[in-house]
């Protein structure tokens, strides 16, 4: 697995297609419906109505944009299982020094939310992970400039 890559989960993947058909379908027309009621009210100039719903008009045109390459670029995977981590592996650690384990799923950048457990296979403790097993020490250097320490107990 090539760790440069983008990467996204076969449910990211679903999840993107959905919000996809939604914003060039429902969400799209609504949004032109608006700009036509706002364009009935007259002056543009100082119309901050027909302002507003042209800026959600282009938030909205960045956002499919944006969707669409993210599924052209990115790799679907499908987790094997194994005992190498890689993007889509749950790994359990233990940081040096520290009772107690953390488990974290690897997956892609789009993916990574630290609150629900999810890392991204490019931050530095993924980079770390990535390619190694179940009882590997793995460290990194931390943005303050310290250096962080952990063994893989588990990967699934």
């Amino acid at each position: 697995m090539d760790q440069s890559a983008d990467y996204i989960t076969e449910e990211k993947r679903a999840e993107l297609e959905v919000e996809l058909k939604n914003l060039k379908g429902p969400k799209r027309k609504e949004i032109l419906e608006s700009l036509e009621y706002a364009k009935s009210l007259g002056d543009l100039s100082e119309n901050a109505e027909y302002h507003q719903t042209r800026e959600d008009q282009g938030k909205l045109e960045e956002r499919i944009v944006k969707i669409e390459q993210i599924l052209k670029n990115s790799v679907v995977v499908l987790h094997r299982g194994g005992d190498t981590v890689e993007v889509g592996s749950m790994v359990t650690v233990q940081k040096e020094g520290e009772k107690g384990d953390n488990t974290y799923q690897i997956v892609g950048s789009e993916e990574a939310d630290f609150s629900l457990g999810k890392i991204s296979h490019k931050s530095p403790l993924g980079e770390a992970m990535f390619g190694k097993k179940k009882g590997d020490k793995v460290s990194f250097k931390t943005p303050a400039g310290g250096v962080v320490n952990y063994k893989i107990t588990k990967v699934a």
